[in-house]
């Protein structure tokens, strides 16, 4: 039989992620994609501390400063039209207060810090090799919080200085957590604003970059979801409106591409079993008697204590206080 589209061959990682393993998300919208669904599955992540980051050598700034357990100040602040703000932090962390601001930053560098020195797995999806530069303090940015364009220069990163970037955090990170693992995945979102040229010109430089640094460094490895979606999801029907993000179903594909190559048997296992936990919570048995529906939650609860007894590190807390509630109702 003829083939009907092209399937992306990659070899299997050696050690791959269980429920044991903790792992920290960085990097751009498609990083809170897969690490969005680890989280819904209840795996031990934590996804992009600072927010959605797109160039690497953000990523890379931002990572040392976990590593080197950065608290950041009231001069680490900026403001605009009375919005309080960090240059290295998503808009999603401004606040008309800046005590606010600032605690809402160092609460979330916290959390993040105390994990990069327990983490197995560090995921990294880069998005663009376009970076900005403030030209007041001529430092890089991760995010330009809608300051006038005319205050930032724009700056493409050539592969030299991307490795140098990456391999200068890599030497810091091994000091405090050696055994943290890389996985690096480029977002198959374009960026259209850069134009058709511009954007490939971008992804290139990451890709390459990537496979330098993965010849150099065992602890470097590699996620193709951009040459999944261009070669085996080259239809518009994998595409949000937009045409440029994800839909729905191209993002379900990818997560069933990496669960296979990169979760272990027991995990898959387990997530089955929350799965099913998480879909019967989210109805009720159709029978409208009480004796029913208290049989059903009893059963439901019996069944996450299974699973918690087997693998410790789940958190059904909000779960089991949802069914606790029904029982007591």
């Amino acid at each position: 039989m003829d083939k009907f589209r092209t399937i992306v061959e990659f070899p299997a990682p050696g050690e791959k992620i269980g429920y044991t393993s903790r792992c920290l998300f960085m990097g751009s919208c498609f990083t809170e994609e897969i690490g969005g669904r680890m989280l819904s599955h209840k795996f031990p992540v934590l996804i992009n501390p600072f927010g959605t980051l797109f160039n690497p050598g953000s990523v890379c700034d931002n990572l040392e400063m976990l590593i080197e357990g950065r608290v950041f100040t009231e001069d680490d602040l900026f403001r605009h039209n009375g919005m309080w703000f960090s240059f290295s932090h998503y808009t999603g962390f401004d606040r008309y207060d800046k005590q606010e601001c600032l605690s809402l930053v160092n609460d979330s560098m916290k959390s993040a810090s105390s994990l990069i020195r327990q983490c197995n797995y560090i995921l990294i999806t880069l998005g663009t090799a376009w970076s900005f530069i403030y030209n007041a303090t001529g430092k890089r940015v991760a995010n330009c919080h809608k300051l006038p364009s005319g205050d930032f220069t724009r700056n493409l990163a050539d592969p030299e200085e991307i490795c140098d970037q990456v391999e200068h955090m890599l030497a810091a990170l091994a000091k405090i957590n050696p055994r943290a693992q890389l996985i690096f995945t480029v977002s198959p979102v374009r960026h259209w604003k850069d134009g058709a040229v511009n954007n490939q010109l971008s992804k290139s430089i990451l890709l390459y970059s990537i496979h330098r640094l993965m010849k150099k460094h065992s602890a470097i490895h590699y996620f193709p979801a951009y040459e999944i979606f261009m070669d085996e999801l080259r239809d518009y029907r994998f595409y949000a409106a937009d045409m440029l993000h994800p839909s729905e179903t191209g993002s379900a594909y990818v997560w069933e591409r990496f669960c296979d190559s990169w979760l272990d048997e027991a995990a898959k296992k387990t997530m089955a079993g929350v799965t099913a936990i998480v879909k019967a919570l989210a109805h009720r048995p159709k029978q409208t008697d009480l004796p029913n529906l208290k049989k059903f939650t009893e059963n439901l609860l019996k069944q996450i204590d299974q699973l918690t007894l087997s693998n410790p590190t789940l958190d059904f807390t909000p779960e089991i206080e949802i069914l606790t509630r029904r029982l007591s109702s």
